[in-house]
């Protein structure tokens, strides 16, 4: 299978927000969420809390890129100059022209402030019009509302739980919701709408 052609200086951008590739050096730029809000990754199957597990999470990042397994990105928010979390593409298929978007997390501050919007709208417009995929999958605990709520409001379908699919963090077991874009939900109905809630 073919990687992406991708170099390191690709990224995404609108007027709000820069995604590009995140990389070893970005320590920097996500210690202060990672030492002082570990709540972000209450739900992850991952842990970036504390510099060691930071650190770690940026590598696991950096290598499956390596790997062509996954595109991780740094998120820069334009409109308060600084770095405000990370995301990335991954499980990307190209035999069968689908990826998922997850791993997505944001500073405290910049919850609510319409920036996740922003970056899911070039993530998924990226992914069917650029990478030509023809599905988007994204998937949450079922315990975290919120996340769920966020990839609903992106016009995604419920497609269902996958029963003690995976360890949380603290050891417990976690049911894993399952939600889906398709290609011509994205151009016909789920683009334009989001568009209207960002740039309206």
């Amino acid at each position: 299978m073919q990687p992406f052609l991708i170099n390191e200086n690709f990224q995404l951008e609108d007027s709000r927000v820069l995604l590009r590739l995140l990389n070893e050096s970005d320590v920097e730029h996500l210690l202060p969420y990672s030492l002082n809000e570990p709540e972000n990754w209450q739900f992850g199957l991952e842990n970036a809390a504390g510099e060691h597990n930071l650190k770690r999470y940026i590598s696991s990042a950096v290598q499956a890129f390596k790997d062509n397994q996954a595109i991780p990105f740094i998120i820069f928010d334009k409109q308060s100059g600084l770095y405000a979390g990370s995301t990335r593409y991954y499980q990307i298929n190209r035999n069968h022209n689908r990826l998922a978007i997850g791993y997505s997390w944001i500073g405290n501050t910049f919850k609510k402030t319409g920036l996740n919007r922003h970056v899911k709208y070039l993530m998924l417009e990226h992914a069917f019009e650029s990478l030509s995929m023809q599905r988007v999958e994204f998937m949450a605990d079922a315990l975290n509302q919120q996340s769920i709520q966020s990839i609903l409001a992106l016009g995604a379908t419920q497609e269902g739980v996958l029963r003690n699919h995976a360890n949380r963090l603290d050891g417990s077991r976690r049911d894993t919701v399952v939600f889906s874009i398709l290609k011509q939900e994205w151009l016909e109905h789920d683009k334009p709408l989001l568009f209207e809630k960002i740039y309206s």
